[in-house]
């Protein structure tokens, strides 16, 4: 592998894309050349790395010779046409969306859970669901040692979720609001402005659930291992800008208790405890955005379990960090040491 690799980001211009450019700086990684690819509607915008501006350019299947690194986050459409291509050229695909991640032939990794399935990539590496990321960070050291047998999740999710346009729909949708201005939708189905909704993604008939659920449920039995795990998820679209929140109660094989649960997540890679019941300080979306680590606090034994089994925690992740641009750079740190 190049010492010095040239990267490619392709969707660089919406909000993982920048946070894609703003990790590789911030951790120094060794970026040879740095390929600016998106839309032809963003072509010939500029972008500053490191001192130089960086040229958008216009992705089309020529885009990959001699690029060794490509960090994609551009929807799953954009996926599945470009990633094999990136391959062919010599590439290795690090995938931030829904399309490889149950193919069975492509590893779906968080570093600080299975980072040893990178190395078995044809190619393509999958970036997890932010929400599996976020739960998962905290609840694998426990598991490893005290098998999880149910969990039990319910997300807040905040408007960096859905990207850029997102995120300003909820700024712009929040000023008419208070100025008593009206104001129609345009990237969300539902009025966002002091108000909150079942994510926007389709609702499977048959289940009930939608998709965002469904991929959390899939993706933590593949990721960890184990299709015995009893899920069930309830995922919400809230009026914050960044950073997911999730409130989880999990159940182990073995008793548990709250005291064990801080010991195990205090010496956990990726966690930072959060948990100061003097105050009523725990975590939240204004401390987690910035951050790398995962904060998890609440951390208390679930009452309506009298066999000592089941945990409740509140947890706080950065997902433009931690669910996307910081995974997918950790991976390529990995893949390429």
């Amino acid at each position: 592998m190049n010492s010095n690799p040239v990267v490619a980001i392709v969707g660089v211009t919406g909000a993982v894309g920048a946070e894609f450019i703003a990790t590789l700086d911030k951790r120094k990684f060794p970026v040879g050349k740095l390929k600016a690819l998106a839309s032809a509607r963003s072509a010939g915008k500029t972008l500053d790395f490191r001192g130089q501006k960086i040229i958008v350019e216009e992705l089309t299947e020529s885009s990959f010779e001699d690029v060794d690194i490509a960090l994609f986050s551009a929807g799953g459409g954009v996926a599945r046409k470009f990633a094999p291509v990136a391959v062919k050229a010599g590439a290795v695909v690090i995938d931030n969306s829904s399309a490889f991640r149950m193919d069975p032939g492509v590893p779906l990794v968080i570093p600080e859970i299975n980072a040893r399935r990178i190395g078995d990539h044809k190619g393509i590496i999958a970036n997890p669901n932010c929400s599996a990321i976020t739960a998962l960070v905290p609840l694998w050291p426990i598991h490893t040692g005290n098998r999880i047998k149910r969990l039990i999740l319910s997300t807040y999710q905040a408007a960096s979720g859905a990207g850029a346009a997102a995120m300003q729909e909820l700024t712009e949708s929040t000023r008419a609001y208070l100025s008593g201005t009206d104001y129609a939708p345009k990237v969300l189905p539902h009025s966002y402005a002091f108000n909150l909704f079942n994510h926007d993604t389709a609702i499977d008939p048959a289940t009930g659930y939608n998709d965002e659920e469904t991929k959390v449920i899939r993706e933590t039995k593949k990721i960890f291992e184990d299709d015995r795990i009893a899920i069930s998820v309830t995922c919400v679209r809230v009026p914050v800008l960044r950073a997911h929140c999730q409130a989880m109660t999990f159940e182990c094989e073995k008793r548990i208790s709250e005291d064990e649960t801080r010991v195990i997540l205090s010496n956990a890679p990726g966690v930072k405890i959060v948990d100061d019941r003097s105050r009523n300080y725990f975590p939240m979306p204004i401390d987690a955005s910035g951050q790398d680590d995962v904060l998890v606090g609440r951390i208390r034994n679930d009452l309506s379990d009298p066999s000592g089994h089941s945990i409740a925690m509140f947890v706080a992740a950065d997902q433009l960090l931690k669910g996307a641009a910081l995974n997918a750079v950790q991976i390529a740190e990995r893949a390429f040491a």
